[in-house]
């Protein structure tokens, strides 16, 4: 085949440095604008990113020329500089070091793009933490949990 193509699909997780509550309202709908704007510039379609105040889900695809991690530390990197752009508030905002990265099929798709929609919802009765290692559980990843976090459990 001459031309190379792809289409991945991920689910990103991430959240802020010990999950601080820095995505408040007044920035949040921004934030998920910029960050789907950071993935389309380098060539990530970006269907959908939400979260809460302390963490974002993105579902988008992986460009082919990409590695997960090069993805992750381009709109992380990106995003945490526009942040604080956004007033004095926001001066000490940083990303967790980590993240989640989950591969999905296309039928899938709409499924996730509902679980991003109703993070508000999701999260008054589930934490953070609950949800991730219901993820990691979900895609068998081995975990240590006193690395998983910023700070030890």
């Amino acid at each position: 085949m001459p031309q190379s193509l792809s289409k991945i699909l991920l689910h990103l997780v991430f959240s802020t440095k010990n999950r601080e509550r820095w995505i408040d309202p007044a920035v949040r709908s921004d934030l998920h604008a910029y960050l789907a704007g950071a993935c389309r510039a380098i060539h990530s379609e970006a269907y959908r990113v939400g979260g809460t105040d302390d963490h974002v889900h993105i579902a988008c695809t992986l460009p082919r020329t990409l590695t997960v991690s090069k993805l992750l530390e381009e709109i992380k990197k990106s995003s945490s500089a526009w942040m604080k752009t956004q007033g004095a508030q926001y001066a000490g905002f940083a990303w967790q070091a980590g993240y989640g990265a989950f591969s999905l099929g296309q039928s899938q798709l709409p499924i996730l793009l509902q679980y991003i929609d109703k993070q508000e919802e999701h999260h008054r009765t589930r934490t953070f933490k609950e949800e991730l290692l219901e993820f990691l559980e979900r895609y068998a990843i081995e975990y240590d949990e006193r690395y998983l976090w910023d700070w030890h459990v």
